[in-house]
């Protein structure tokens, strides 16, 4: 383990608890110390739930370490059992419990309690909170799920599908449930579950029911998936329909599987001829890191190379499992992967990119305003501020122009690139002033110092010379990183050592072709 001011995901024991807050008539009894409730504050604080997870806690402390905690854990379940009364029950032990070694699964075997207990082995310091949330998931579907159940003959009826992944904390999940919903409506497909976001364990046993899956979310939703491909034979979809692109192809896989044709008259909405317009050639070669959970991190580079004409400097994930997808993508793109959990890592990387837009997830936010640099979040960890009243989905139609606009609106914009220009003398607009479209509250950079005038004996052999320095300092500051590599990437090809206000301009022209 590492000690850490920020961490990308929790133990797998919060994973569980996402599970359990997105299910409706289940219940978590969750063997842990005081001060483990800190969980709540991440569904009720941080996604504004207007209630608490379904979870209880036995809640220790130090003086009942010397007696019988086991008995403490069997109590908690009997109360919580006589309390809320659900059709099912999960049972595990966080990550400072684990330590004692009760086994909350053993005990809640021979408790006889009158309805389905799951006990989950969540082992807390080899594995994390998206792989907790899977793999609750997937017990939850492989010990409630009626392998009996099969879906009705065809005729008369319209195709069925099980929505598999979504869960509560979850991105944009809440909305995009509803998009994909209306998406599969408007093609002739009914929803037939929802799991486990909305489900009941009722809901779970019947998941056998639905002529295949649709899988949102595959951090949180594969496992599952395979198991029911595995016993009921249900097909799964592979597209993880985030963009115009990716919709386009997730329409087409899934009329394949249910044996519907693909609509011609489905509205792609304005993104698609937007971003084609004359208006967005200013986003036209604008350089993007990326960094998230593995399938967001994917999905928007492919957004960013193939439907804004972004250039993409930098691709990671945080989440190792999925790290495959982000490697092949990468690979594509002619980029190093950044595979780390470590934000100090990202952190560097985004320093030694000095890309124009950072899209990431809470932690790169916070990093770009560290660096001065504009961001939009893509991918869980999410604050507050990411569970917007508003109607906002990631998936579909809708969502690529929730997307566009999200990533946009912290560009600078190409007039404001001539008008800061022009202005750039002004104390208002001055490298001093710092970047006032990243906010107010941005801290200013310090004034270039004054230049001394070059010496007249000749010029320093290699390297900047003073007046290009000069030059350079004048190029406003959200462009000046761009210009400084191009130029010193132009004098590389070139043989060009010491790089002068010709050299800066000759560079200019060459990228400018």
């Amino acid at each position: 383990m590492q000690l850490t001011v920020w961490t990308y995901e929790g133990p797998p024991h919060v994973g569980a608890m996402r599970v359990a807050t997105g299910m409706k008539g289940l219940h978590y009894v969750l063997h842990a110390p005081q001060g483990d409730t800190y969980a709540d504050l991440l569904f009720t604080m941080i996604e504004r739930r207007d209630h608490r997870p379904p979870v209880t806690y036995t809640t220790f402390q130090a003086r009942d370490l010397g007696k019988d905690t086991a008995e403490l854990f069997q109590k908690a379940a009997r109360e919580a059992y006589a309390r809320f009364e659900p059709q099912a029950m999960i049972v595990g032990a966080s990550c400072t419990a684990e330590l004692i070694q009760d086994d909350p699964a053993g005990l809640a075997e021979t408790m006889g309690l009158p309805c389905p207990v799951i006990a989950l082995e969540l082992p807390s310091y080899s594995r994390k909170e998206n792989w907790g949330a899977s793999e609750t998931f997937y017990q939850i579907v492989r010990q409630l799920a009626d392998k009996e159940r099969r879906p009705a003959p065809r005729e008369g009826r319209r195709p069925r599908a099980n929505l598999l992944g979504p869960t509560a904390l979850g991105f944009r999940h809440r909305d995009d449930i509803v998009e994909i919903s209306r998406l599969l409506a408007a093609m002739g497909i009914d929803v037939h579950s929802v799991a486990p976001m909305g489900a009941t364990p009722a809901d779970i046993v019947a998941l056998g029911e639905a002529d295949f899956n649709v899988l949102l979310y595959p951090e949180t939703g594969l496992e599952a998936a395979r198991w029911l491909e595995k016993t009921f034979g249900q097909a799964c979809t592979s597209v993880v329909p985030i963009g115009i692109e990716a919709t386009r192809r997730f329409i087409a896989e899934v009329a394949g599987i249910a044996g519907v044709p693909v609509p011609a008259d489905l509205d792609a909405g304005r993104m698609s001829w937007w971003s084609r317009s004359i208006n967005s050639t200013y986003l036209t070669g604008k350089q993007v890191f990326i960094f998230g959970d593995a399938s967001h991190a994917v999905a928007a580079a492919r957004i960013a190379r193939d439907e804004l004409g972004f250039e993409v400097v930098g691709l990671g994930c945080y989440n190792r499992e999925f790290a495959r997808d982000v490697r092949a993508m990468a690979k594509e793109l002619g980029l190093e992967p950044l595979i780390t959990d470590d934000y100090l890592e990202v952190e560097e990387a985004i320093a030694a990119a000095t890309p124009e837009l950072v899209l990431g997830t809470q932690m790169e936010r916070h990093i770009a305003k560290r660096l001065r640099l504009p961001c939009a979040v893509i991918s869980a960890p999410v604050h507050v501020q990411d569970f917007p009243a508003r109607y906002s989905p990631q998936m579909g139609f809708e969502g690529a122009q929730v997307i566009f606009d999200t990533w946009v609106h912290p560009l600078v914009m190409g007039l404001e690139e001539h008008l800061l220009t022009m202005f750039r003398e002004d104390f208002e607009f001055s490298d001093a002033a710092g970047p006032s479209h990243l906010g107010h509250g941005a801290a200013p950079q310090e004034a270039p110092a004054p230049v001394a005038e070059a010496p007249q004996a000749a010029p320093e052999p290699e390297g900047w010379q003073v007046d290009a320095e000069r030059e350079l300092n004048k190029i406003p500051f959200f462009v000046r990183g761009k210009a400084r590599r191009n130029t010193e990437r132009f004098a590389a090809e070139h043989g060009i050592k010491a790089i002068t206000v010709e050299t800066l301009y000759e560079a200019k022209a060459h990228y400018a072709r």
